[in-house]
């Protein structure tokens, strides 16, 4: 039996342990809060002793995921680490780290929709890609007070450019590498949040030489889509409908609740690589991050 360890017990770290249970795992939870219906340590170093785990997966604020992969690392633990998305401004890549496998939690990449165009996409001349994501904060959490949650405080991690940068990564992931962004973003709304909360990103990617990416906290109702114009199609992928139109022919998609999770777990467990996201594409996800700031703050275009 795979013995899991998930640091961080909030609205994610809750599903995630729900999930690894479901999967069959052996789970433990890292957090200073008391708990009652799981097991509970109080630091990684007294997890790691007791529990001896296989997989852990990083689910606390984004602030901290950067110290929490170096303490992992320091403790000498050497198995399988998912982090839940985005990486964070301070995790750097230096050392090689020791995890058997290590990934991000862009587990978009594993939405039938997206599963389906970036099966379509290789071959294809992209002309022009077009991302929209955007959802009403105060909704996203119900029967919680959004003005108190991470997404609302910069000091924790908060924000839409980094709440919402699965539509970053799999932007990369269908377009290549960005080589040049500009963008302009910040809190526009009457949201009573101190974190940004829209962003419009223009970029030049390896593969495609014109993109834009559009997200925020006010669509209501929620939208989340992808538009590829290539040499010979239009594809319209619609994320929460879950259809993927070519060409204006529609096709539907199965998908339940928790299936793109499950589906990243068993890939982590499988030691299945080739859909997760690596550390190394996560950091790519943050420098771009950086430079939409950097673009927006100095009203200017930067290069990679």
């Amino acid at each position: 039996m795979t013995v899991a360890v998930v640091v961080g017990y909030g609205s994610i770290g809750r599903r995630h342990v729900s999930l690894l249970q479901q999967l069959g795992c052996e789970t433990s939870v890292v957090s200073r809060r008391e708990i009652d219906d799981v097991q509970r340590y109080p630091s990684l170093e007294a997890a790691l002793k007791a529990a001896k785990p296989d997989y852990v997966v990083v689910a606390n604020e984004t602030s901290a995921h950067g110290s929490t992969v170096r303490e992992w690392a320091k403790l000498g633990y050497k198995g399988r680490l998912l982090i839940e998305k985005p990486l964070g401004d301070d995790f750097v890549l230096a050392d090689p780290l020791p995890f058997s496998v290590a990934a991000v939690g862009y587990n978009l990449r594993f939405h039938p929709v997206m599963a389906e165009l970036s099966r379509k996409l290789p071959g294809e001349k992209l002309l022009a890609m077009q991302v929209y994501c955007g959802q009403y904060l105060p909704d996203w959490r119900p029967g919680s007070d959004y003005r108190l949650s991470y997404s609302a405080d910069p000091a924790r991690g908060g924000g839409v450019l980094r709440d919402l940068s699965h539509e970053l990564d799999y932007l990369l992931w269908l377009g290549g590498a960005w080589r040049r962004a500009a963008a302009i973003g910040g809190h526009f709304s009457p949201l009573e949040i101190r974190s940004d909360d829209c962003w419009t990103i223009l970029l030049e990617l390896e593969r495609c030489p014109a993109a834009s990416v559009q997200i925020n906290y006010l669509d209501r109702p929620g939208r989340r889509q992808v538009v590829v114009n290539t040499a010979q199609h239009t594809f319209c992928a619609d994320l929460i409908r879950a259809t993927l139109t070519v060409d204006g022919k529609e096709q539907s998609f199965a998908l339940e609740r928790d299936a793109m999770y499950l589906a990243e777990h068993r890939a982590m467990l499988d030691g299945d690589t080739s859909r997760l996201c690596s550390l190394r594409e996560g950091q790519q996800v943050m420098q771009l991050i950086a430079a939409s700031e950097r673009a927006a703050r100095d009203r200017s275009w930067v290069s990679a």
